[in-house]
């Protein structure tokens, strides 16, 4: 049996802020885009637990949540997609460093 390449939870953590997002602006259901988001970050955690412990999964945690909630008021200075993707590339690289990085 052929084992399947899993995610780096980086993709994983981005995916999650940049789908969540876009899911609530083109559905026009901020629930269904917090669902997305809440997913992802749940996943994203379990992973990061695995990969890179207790502590260093609910920092990253924390980073996941406040890179949504700042996501918001940088979004007024700089439109809400850029906002949006500078947010997750932040996480991506943090998750990246933390947790998905090469030994």
């Amino acid at each position: 049996m052929a084992k399947v390449p899993s995610v780096p939870s980086a993709v994983v953590a981005a995916g999650g802020l940049v789908g969540g997002y876009g899911v609530a602006r083109w559905t026009k259901k901020r629930q269904l885009g917090g669902a997305v988001l809440a997913v992802a970050g749940a996943a994203a955690a379990q992973q990061w637990r695995r990969q890179a412990g207790g502590k260093a999964a609910g920092a990253l945690t924390v980073a996941y949540v406040a890179a949504f909630a700042g996501s918001h008021p940088l979004a007024r200075k700089v439109g809400a997609w850029p906002a949006v993707l500078s947010v997750a590339g932040a996480v991506a690289l943090a998750s990246w460093a933390v947790a998905d990085r090469p030994a």
